[in-house]
Formats: C-alpha cells, sequence, structure tokens
C-alpha cells in the first residue's frame, strides 16, 4: 500500500522549483529537475568531463549531490510555507559504475515526521540499452523553520 502523503501547500512544485534554482552546486552540476510529485522528486544530470572520475564514470560525490537533493527536495514537497529542509544524515551504496550520458535520481518519502523524514533516493544510469541501477541510499531529513 501507497502512504497518502498530506501536501501543506498547494504551490508547492512551484516552491521546490524555486528553492531548487537557488542551490549553486545543481547548477555547477548541470542538475536539473524531471518531476516533482507529493513525497517525490526525479533529478537528471548529464555527464561531462567536470563531473567523472578518472576511469570517465560519473564521480560518486556528483551521483550522492543529486541523490541527496532529490530525497530533500521530496520531504520539502510535504512542509508547509516557510519551513526549510536539511539533511542531517545519509548512506549512499554505490551498486554499479555511473556510466552513460545521464543520470536520474528519484527520491521518495518513507515516512514525513513533524520534525524528521526519511527518505530513500535510486539513482539509474540512463544508456541506449536501459537504465542501470548504480546506487541507492537512505536519507534522515530535518523541518527547519
Amino acid at each position: 500500500m501507497k502512504p497518502n502523503f498530506k501536501v501543506r501547500d498547494p504551490d508547492y512544485k512551484t516552491r521546490v522549483s524555486n528553492d531548487f534554482s537557488r542551490q549553486g552546486l545543481m547548477q555547477t552540476l548541470g542538475a536539473k529537475i524531471v518531476s516533482i510529485d507529493p513525497g517525490k522528486v526525479s533529478i537528471s544530470m548529464e555527464i561531462h568531463d567536470g563531473l567523472t572520475q578518472q576511469h570517465g564514470y560519473f564521480h560518486a560525490g556528483a551521483t550522492s549531490a543529486i541523490a541527496d537533493s532529490a530525497a530533500g527536495y521530496a520531504a520539502f514537497t510535504l512542509f508547509e510555507v516557510g519551513a526549510q529542509v536539511m539533511t542531517t544524515e545519509y548512506k549512499l551504496n554505490l551498486l554499479n559504475p555511473a556510466s552513460g550520458p545521464k543520470l536520474i535520481a528519484r527520491g521518495e518519502i518513507i515516512k514525513s515526521g513533524r520534525t524528521l523524514s526519511i527518505a530513500r533516493s535510486d539513482v539509474f544510469s540512463i544508456t541506449e540499452a536501459g537504465e542501470i541501477h548504480v546506487a541507492t541510499g537512505l536519507f534522515s531529513l530535518i523541518k527547519l523553520h
């Protein structure tokens, strides 16, 4: 059974988009929001030389950055106007080399609490052959007023 999350701001999509546009790191990475739904956010990023490690794959730091933002903004979709989100802890497992022209991180809320939210974020390489699961993480996020 899918959780039924309460949206506290009818204009949450605009609020998430505006907040995301102020993130310098996401701009530096070339990351873009793909979708915003209650308790879910997807972020994509295309490969370029500035995002790779020595073997030509996406660097784990870039992979984890979009995973973190997808999880954080998934929580943010359920917050009331005026509340902010910050990550307090996360664990990311790297499952496969992050290759291909593009990555997509799909953040989804597991539990939305009064103060703490728990989310997962899965990152996939988008290749001609299809999606390859490259990372999965569990995130703790705090609501700040």
